[in-house]
């Protein structure tokens, strides 16, 4: 375990003296989705919210701040989940007061999810904290060195996009 409770193998830091390489980076980033991962499930127990619940609330949030309207198949869609599993998530998060259903303004049989006014706060609250540091952590960075960081990260997305949902498959 690391000391943010991650039980993924640990990594260490190249020697001072050593030259880092491309297998360092993929083991930090490793350690960095660890800790980040036991952040969340510690973040989830203090709101008592699932993993999913509380990134489908983020989901709905981002896209109401951005004027979009979500459906539920759309959102199951970003989640990776089945319908059956969207309802059932949907039916927590509504109970909870976390999010609303509304008619869909063109499509009567349809609706659209819309995070409530407490939500957005709630999870800011749950999240501020964590929110703060890994900015503070952004801001310590050079332009130079967040040109670099986007590049790696876009190009690792990328990476990770091209890969078929067969196991090492990539796509015709």
């Amino acid at each position: 375990m690391n000391p943010h409770g991650a039980s993924e193998r640990s990594w260490y830091a190249p020697a001072a003296d050593a030259q880092p390489g491309a297998v360092d980076v993929i083991s930090a980033l490793r350690e960095f989705r660890s800790s980040e991962s036991a952040m969340r499930r510690r973040t989830r127990s203090s709101a008592a919210m699932g993993e999913t619940d509380l990134l489908a609330l983020r989901y709905l949030i981002d896209a109401d701040a951005a004027g979009v309207g979500i459906r539920p198949t759309e959102l199951a869609a970003r989640l990776g989940i089945t319908s059956a599993s969207m309802t059932s998530l949907v039916d927590r998060l509504v109970a909870s007061g976390y999010v609303t259903r509304e008619p869909h303004p063109s499509d009567r049989r349809a609706v659209i999810l819309r995070p409530t006014p407490g939500a957005d706060e709630e999870v800011r609250h749950n999240l501020n904290q964590m929110h703060k540091r890994m900015l503070e952590a952004a801001e310590s960075l050079s332009s130079e060195e967040i040109k670099a960081v986007l590049h790696f990260l876009v190009r690792m997305r990328e990476a990770l996009d091209s890969i078929d949902s067969r196991v090492g498959a990539t796509p015709q």
